[in-house]
């Protein structure tokens, strides 16, 4: 624990300290059912700390994440809420999520992402063409050194980085036709090498 750390127990013993005391000056007359209402404001405080620590495995449980099984050559990803895949491989070793698009032909890095691995922007001749459910986006062709996704490397991959708004990444045919299986199964997809 750090010095925030401290300052904030520190905070909320107090707090606790005066609360206490406010219930306790209160109600006087019935220590008995002080001591009961005590015990349910604790056990309250005791289940939002519990609730505060278990956060991440919770959002865990609740929207699960993709799981790779090396030994097998095998990635499941499960379907989002929204019926959407979502996969995170590592670009030129760095994390970016995509939606796969079995529609997309090309791998579309938004400009966001696209600065995050490394693509100079500034560069990029926009000279294609792509239509989209928003209309005609220019984009522009580029490659990256690497692709990795469960220990599977593929190297000096061709992309497409669009100039265009667009919200999140799309894993289009060209990345998924490596792949020697794409099955939907028992609602999620998997990949198989």
């Amino acid at each position: 624990m750090n010095g925030d750390d401290y300052g904030r127990l520190i905070y909320l013993g107090l707090l606790l300290v005066a609360v206490g005391s406010w219930v306790f000056v209160q109600n006087r007359q019935g220590i008995g059912k002080t001591l009961q209402q005590l015990a349910i404001w604790a056990f309250i405080f005791l289940g939002v700390i519990a609730g505060y620590g278990l956060w991440d495995d919770i959002r865990t449980t609740v929207s699960p994440q993709q799981s790779v099984l090396q030994d097998e050559g095998r990635v499941d990803v499960p379907r989002s809420r929204d019926g959407h895949y979502y996969l995170t491989l590592e670009v030129n070793d760095v994390p970016v999520q995509f939606l796969v698009d079995t529609g997309a032909s090309a791998v579309v890095l938004n400009a966001a992402d696209a600065r995050r691995v490394g693509i100079d922007l500034d560069d990029l001749a926009y000279l294609g063409r792509a239509r989209t459910a928003n209309g005609e986006v220019r984009t522009a062709r580029t490659r990256v050194d690497s692709m990795s996704l469960g220990g599977i490397t593929d190297r000096n991959v061709s992309v497409a980085v669009n100039e265009g708004q667009m919200d999140q990444s799309l894993l289009g045919m060209d990345y998924l036709q490596r792949w020697s299986s794409i099955e939907i199964r028992e609602g999620a997809m998997v990949l198989t090498r």
